[in-house]
């Protein structure tokens, strides 16, 4: 693995904010920049990020900066940005504690499997893979590497909740970014704060009169699924992307919009034993607890809004066990699905 001294990290930071900065400067986009804290600060944030170890809070954080610089009208400068992109994920990807450089391969399971999809996406349709996860499988990892392989956006539960938020601070009207809120998992680092199923806050009876207007007198939750819906529905219309949860894959099936959805998973023991590695300072009780937990709260969203069981694999064209491919073979393995089954 490379070393990264402190100049290194800093230079890094540097090249990524420029980066930003420039895609800002050629788009002059009105959602805002990705680091707009200023430069000194942003710079400050981005070292420390990388020093702790939580190269992925990055890589989500680069993720916003490819989405916006995809849609560079001029070609060869689309290209040459994400030229510059390309060079620095490779650099995040090689710093220390990297997710994506913890497996969870089962070598004899990796030497038996194969799978086909069938190709069934019209020449104008966009191309769109929804991707629901047990956690701890590398699951936001593998969908992440997906997008960048294929050149398309990626969005997970930080990022898109990021662009609803942009957009209701852009559009000026209510767009929620619910569904998943933000709970400590037990340890005050942002690395282990996972999504958790939202309940509903006591509110004041203004409040309740001002959501009911503002939420066309549906619950607050239910108003705040239909607000991702639709938003869903209408980037499906615009762009390719890779998203990880949220539903997706109902909700575009239930509106008729053609995706691939994909099911990744890996046995119980082995996603306890790769986070443990992720996290080498959480024990092993807690990790056992917090896998149980967070499959609950995604199956029970998942229920909640579809009806449907979230680990019944008769509605994915794709489930995978990770631990018979490990992360990186999982990727290069649906990567081959699309390119043999999805040309038009």
């Amino acid at each position: 693995m490379k070393e990264f001294s402190e100049r290194d990290l800093k230079n890094l930071a540097i090249a990524i904010y420029e980066l930003d900065e420039e895609v800002y400067e050629i788009l002059g986009s009105s959602l805002g920049r990705v680091f707009n804290t200023g430069r000194n600060r942003a710079i400050i944030y981005m070292v420390s990020i990388m020093r702790s170890g939580k190269g992925y809070v990055l890589r989500n954080e680069m993720a916003l900066i490819s989405n916006m610089a995809r849609t560079i009208p001029d070609r060869m400068k689309r290209r040459e940005i994400m030229g510059k992109y390309k060079d620095l994920l490779d650099q995040i990807m090689e710093l220390p504690t990297n997710q994506m450089q913890v497996d969870i391969a089962d070598e004899e399971r990796m030497k038996l499997n194969s799978v086909h999809l069938k190709h069934r996406f019209d020449e104008d349709d966009k191309f769109i893979i929804c991707i629901e996860r047990t956690y701890g499988c590398g699951g936001t990892g593998i969908g992440f590497a997906l997008a960048d392989a294929l050149q398309i956006n990626y969005y997970d539960d930080e990022i898109f909740d990021e662009v609803l938020k942009r957009l209701e601070a852009e559009k000026k009207h209510n767009i929620d970014h619910g569904g998943f809120s933000y709970k400590n998992a037990g340890d005050k680092d942002y690395q282990y704060m996972q999504p958790s199923f939202r309940a509903e806050e006591r509110t004041s009876f203004k409040r309740k009169v001002e959501d009911f207007s503002r939420y066309h007198g549906l619950p607050k939750r239910d108003a705040q699924f239909f607000n991702q819906s639709h938003l869903l529905c209408d980037m499906a219309k615009e762009e390719d992307f890779v998203i990880m949860g949220h539903c997706a894959d109902i909700i575009l099936t239930r509106n008729h919009i053609p995706h691939i959805s994909i099911f990744l998973t890996a046995p119980f023991e082995q996603r306890v034993q790769r986070i443990l590695k992720v996290n080498k300072d959480m024990d092993e009780k807690t990790v056992r607890k917090l896998v149980k937990t967070q499959d609950q709260k995604y199956g029970q969203y998942y229920k909640f809004f579809t009806g449907l069981d979230w680990e019944d694999l008769s509605h994915y064209d794709i489930a995978v066990n990770c631990a018979a491919y490990g992360v990186q073979g999982t990727i290069d393995m649906i990567m081959q699905i699309l390119e043999r089954n999805l040309k038009k």
